[in-house]
């Protein structure tokens, strides 16, 4: 197998965890969340997104995360900003890399950001403009990659257009999202393999929901075929608020445990970023998602 020596973790718990809190989360427990992963050891860090707060009002405060984070050296912050306007805020609050999304699925763009998936893509055209002259970095996700609430199962060819156009327009590297996590691992080479042949391996993300269990899976299944960056969520927080009965992304913990049993590193203390997990629970009244979370608990009661 073409196992990677090592792994990219991409933590999107401060945004993509985090955004779908019905309870407020205070500025300062962000800001110390993002520290926390830092000590942890993730060098990337999608600290928040520069939405309209009518939308998602989880992130009204971007700006004052943003300005609250205490940089680390060799460490990313990336936002989500999925239009121009969004865009010239991240960059106001020093930003330094984006993001913008776009979905695999016609009828999930349309009911998500109500536009076509073209129109979605066009849209970001200017943001891609304004990135390079401000020598801004852009990442891409695409959505609905293993399946759609509307259309059911996508076609491995729709996800590999929409990855080929979003890496043509300039984004550095496109997270593969499977937004309803009913993916399985072969179904996950698939897709993988149709996406391989339009774009540079080192280009490509995962981006597995674990809403049957199979995100740990499809991660394995992903670095057979040599995939070595994936997101993940501390605690397992997140979901899709687009996607009823989407649970939350797969989580950081479990993913940080299965390479380190594969010998595959991370540079992610898994023993810190459990404390991380533990503590971001308790602030939010819950106990860990994760497997690995779970067992520790169950360990030490």
């Amino acid at each position: 197998m073409n196992y990677p020596a090592s792994v990219k973790i991409v933590e999107v718990g401060p945004r993509d965890g985090l955004q779908n809190e019905k309870q407020s989360v205070a500025a300062a427990t962000k800001i110390e969340l993002i520290a926390r992963l830092g000590s942890a050891g993730l060098r990337a860090i999608e600290a928040t997104s520069f939405v309209s707060p009518k939308w998602v009002p989880q992130m009204a405060d971007a700006a004052e995360v943003m300005a609250g984070i205490a940089r680390l050296p060799g460490v990313s912050y990336p936002v989500l900003t999925p239009n121009l306007q969004g865009f010239q805020a991240a960059l106001a609050a020093g930003a330094q890399e984006v993001a913008v999304f776009a979905a695999a699925s016609e009828s999930f763009s349309r009911r998500n950001i109500n536009c076509s998936i073209a129109e979605s893509l066009d849209r970001f055209l200017p943001v891609m403009q304004g990135a390079r002259a401000a020598g801004v970095k852009v990442r891409g996700y695409v959505s609905c990659v293993l399946g759609c609430p509307y259309e059911g199962e996508i076609a491995p060819h729709a996800v590999a257009d929409v990855a080929a156009r979003l890496f043509a327009m300039g984004c550095y590297e496109v997270s593969l999202g499977d937004t309803l996590g009913t993916g399985t691992p072969l179904k996950t080479q698939r897709m993988l393999g149709a996406v391989l042949e339009r774009l540079p391996l080192e280009r490509v993300a995962g981006h597995y929901h674990d809403t049957y269990g199979m995100a740990v899976a499809n991660i394995y299944a992903s670095l057979q075929m040599g995939v070595a960056t994936f997101d993940a969520s501390v605690a397992g927080l997140g979901g899709c608020p687009y996607a009823r009965g989407a649970s939350g992304n797969v989580a950081t913990e479990d993913v940080v445990y299965l390479l380190e049993g594969m010998g595959i590193s991370s540079g992610v203390d898994l023993a810190r970023l459990l404390d991380c997990a533990a503590w971001i629970s308790a602030v939010l009244g819950r106990r860990p998602a994760s497997r690995v979370g779970q067992a520790r608990c169950a360990a030490m009661a």
